[in-house]
């Protein structure tokens, strides 16, 4: 009894090892196989086509037992490593000419795949899948007229009627970026079919309404290059691409080596696919303008770049574009993977990167990336590429800085950021004196601008001294006023100011450590100014105001976190004499008063007020629109302090709405449970009463959230008002005194409302309606009204 015991322990040991070595070897070989198909296409010593052959022969061998992984191995890298397509069709495809069946499961994975992608609005997955599947056409997996059905489908999706154009516009762009890889072979077997295709595009491309274009522009003028609508460019080159027979230069083609092997397989029909029809919540990519810089002239001798009707620039563009998104979070790798571009001898390179990488920062309404991402990869470019790179970025930034006069404000912002940050990466080296021509400019003008704010930046990032030695002396008006503290109370004459003396007292007891509420037993004695010009009711005092904040901030003037420690420690004091959003612009205005020299300080100084509720974001608005800010009123720092206010208050609703969601789920799990058993519910109890929130609770959740979006709206239609204000009365006083509207003053203000409704487009666009109705109504100057009209356009 025990002997047999004994076996059969040892038998069930034996079992369970066997087991588990058996599902080990078998994770082993899965491993294997993912490495081989991973890796298939990179350097080796054999030659591409006997690499694909072997990996074809080894997963053939293994599809019995590992048929499921396989298919989902190749699915993964068709969609994530698009640049390698052909590869893997080619490896398809010899995996089809071995084992129909298989084929014909790839195929139906490789559709399921491209539906989800759809469904799931991953546009970009969907597109690549599509490029897959009419790259197997190449292959013989799949037949040319069930590829031409799917497409035809597509086209009925782009000419539906009542959905949003940026829909439409996606099809006709996934159908327009396939025809690249498979154009040639359909031109060849179904001729007459592709152009049908290509009629019934150009159709739609005639129809099409193009009112965004103007909003999504780098530069307003065309000069030298012309900017170029995205769908309107890719239709231009593949119009070119007809014209060469649909003969490229740029794709692989590893499968034109086993053409007769691929011919003798027999194809798979693709099923009927219909796109999933539109719904409310789907959001699809928005429109885009293609970034021109360089053309053939600009570069020297060496390999000729390409023209930009040719389809090889917008698959080398493509290229570059992917290899940034793979890799944007690792500088090096980034830019070591752009400099080992495939195609590097046949194109000038540099430029081609340097144009790509300025495209991405360009973008409109804003980059794909932080910009300093962008920033970092050219500086690692340079320093893995330091014979050719920094000159191309210095012609590039030359070629710029000439175009600069017509740039968009939003690009015009990124472009400072970016050549501040630059030159504080090569010792802040540069040729100022070929850019002489500014000390005689008018000051507003976008030029004598750019080198003002970036010296600004550059002092963020360095210090004042080592920005008077950048310059040259004949450029001393750019040297940027020594960030210091002018505190009234001090100066010369402040003797006879009323509060001088409370002031004096003031620093004497923060010296000492009072309380707050010893601060304002200081302050108490203060008279109040608007009470005896009989203004309103009196409900805060200015003069106070004046004195608490003024000696207050002069005193943590040492650093931000002095600054910011001040803050804290008399938070209180603060909000005893800022209740109202007057009085919170009072405290603003002597917060600038106080630090007009410092741009950076006080973007830091109104963040934390923001952050601790001493004002509001309406106060912010309101501040940065009011009359005694008109000379700051054309400075970029002004605007980063609109901006983050309008952050804080998106971010603020965001947070409330994902808190609200979570908790609605959580009370319907609750709800749900109730009809659990009574074990269960009993678990379940212990665990969510910590956190289980009740009806009372969400309503609760839902007023706030109610309230923040109020709040949000109103924030955007005081910011709205105000330069629908000033732009009005500015065109109507030059129209009064026969002057050109059209000032340095008025290209930056229309260029900043532009800004505000692309960089915030996602919020804004749940406001529009409103907007429509109170604000841009149809009576309102055209020029202002074109740029709510061109907004509307984006996603309409």
């Amino acid at each position: 009894m025990s002997r047999r015991r004994g076996h059969e322990e040892d038998d069930g040991y034996d079992r369970a090892y066997r087991k588990r070595r058996r599902v080990s070897e078998n994770q082993e070989i899965e491993d294997r196989l993912e490495s081989l198909i991973l890796r298939v296409g990179e350097k080796s010593t054999s030659s591409l086509e006997s690499n694909l052959e072997g990996l074809a022969s080894v997963l053939e061998a293994d599809l019995s037992t590992f048929r499921v992984k396989i298919l989902r191995i190749l699915t993964d890298c068709a969609i994530k490593m698009p640049e390698k397509c052909t590869i893997y069709t080619t490896l398809v495809g010899l995996l089809n000419a071995k084992n129909y069946n298989f084929g014909g499961e790839f195929v139906e994975y490789m559709v399921r795949t491209f539906k989800d992608s759809l469904k799931s609005c991953k546009w970009d997955a969907a597109r690549y899948a599509l490029r897959f599947l009419a790259d197997l056409v190449n292959c013989h997996v799949i037949s040319a007229t069930s590829l031409l059905q799917l497409l035809d489908n597509m086209i009925d999706a782009a000419n539906e009627d009542n959905v949003p154009q940026v829909r439409r516009d996606w099809y006709v762009f996934a159908i327009l970026s396939t025809l690249p890889w498979v154009g040639r072979e359909l031109y060849e077997k179904k001729e007459q079919a592709l152009e049908h295709l290509l009629v019934q595009i150009e159709v739609f491309l005639n129809k099409r309404s193009k009112k965004h274009h103007n909003a999504l522009k780098v530069w307003t003028n065309d000069n030298p290059h012309p900017q170029e609508e995205y769908l309107d460019c890719l239709w231009a080159q593949i119009r070119k691409l007809r014209q060469d027979n649909w003969a490229e230069k740029h794709i692989p083609r590893p499968y034109l080596a086993f053409d007769s092997t691929l011919c003798e397989a027999l194809q798979h029909s693709l099923p009927s696919i219909l796109p999933p029809p539109h719904h409310e919540t789907y959001q699809y990519p928005m429109p885009w303008v293609v970034f021109r810089l360089f053309d053939y002239t600009d570069c020297p001798e060496g390999p000729i770049l390409p023209g930009s009707h040719s389809i090889e620039r917008f698959l080398i563009e493509e290229h570059l574009h992917s290899i940034i998104e793979m890799y944007h979070l690792e500088r090096k790798d980034c830019a070591a993977h752009l400099l080992n571009f495939p195609y590097k001898l046949k194109i000038p390179l540099e430029y081609c990167i340097v144009e790509v990488v300025f495209a991405e920062l360009f973008h409109m309404p804003t980059p794909r990336y932080l910009e300093i991402a962008y920033g970092t990869i050219l500086i690692e470019l340079c320093k893995l590429q330091p014979s050719t790179m920094p000159q191309v970025l210095a012609q590039a930034t030359e070629m710029l800085f000439t175009r600069i006069d017509s740039m968009n404000v939003s690009c015009f912002d990124r472009f400072v950021n970016w050549f501040s940050y630059h030159l504080s990466n090569f010792q802040f080296r540069w040729s100022w004196d070929d850019w002489e021509t500014c000390l005689t400019a008018e000051a507003e003008h976008p030029r004598p601008k750019f080198i003002r704010e970036v010296m600004l930046k550059c002092l963020r990032l360095s210090y004042h001294q080592r920005i008077r030695e950048i310059l040259p002396e004949s450029f001393s008006c750019f040297i940027p006023a020594k960030p210091e503290p002018e505190y009234k109370y001090a100066q010369e004459g402040a003797v006879n100011l009323p509060g001088t003396l409370t002031a004096h007292q003031l620093v004497v007891s923060i010296r000492q450590k009072c309380t707050p509420e010893e601060v304002l037993g200081v302050l108490k004695d203060l008279p109040n100014s608007r009470m005896e010009e009989g203004d309103g009711d009196g409900r805060f005092n200015p003069l106070k105001i004046d004195v608490f904040v003024q000696t207050l901030l002069n005193l943590g003037s040492k650093s931000f976190s002095h600054s910011w420690a001040a803050i804290s420690k008399f938070h209180f004091v603060f909000k005893i004499l800022a209740e109202s959003e007057e009085a919170q612009i009072c405290v603003l205005r002597n917060m600038f008063e106080l630090w007009k020299n410092h741009q950076q300080m006080l973007i830091v100084l109104v963040d934390k007020m923001l952050k601790t509720q001493i004002v509001e974001c309406s106060a912010v608005a309101n501040w940065i629109f009011a009359k005694d800010m008109t000379a700051e009123f054309t400075k970029t720092y002004l605007w980063e302090i609109l901006h983050l206010t309008i952050k804080k208050m998106n971010k603020h609703v965001i947070k409330l709405g994902g808190e609200l969601g979570e908790a609605r789920e959580k009370l319907a799990r609750a709800e749900s449970s109730e009809s659990e058993s009574e074990e269960e519910e009993e678990e379940a109890k212990k665990k969510n009463d910590a956190d289980k929130p009740n009806e009372e609770m969400v309503e609760k959740m839902e007023e706030k959230l109610e309230a923040a979006q109020a709040d949000q709206k109103n924030l955007f239609l005081i910011i709205f008002q105000r330069f629908i204000m000033i732009l009005s009365e500015h065109l109507v006083r030059s129209d009064t005194d026969g002057k050109d509207y059209n000032t340095y003053w008025y290209r930056w203000t229309i260029g900043r409302l532009q800004q505000v409704f692309l960089a915030h487009h996602e919020q804004v666009q749940k406001y529009s309606s409103t907007l429509e109705t109170l604000l841009f109504t149809q009576d309102l100057d055209p020029h202002i009204l074109e740029v709510f009209q061109q907004f509307i356009s984006l996603r309409s």
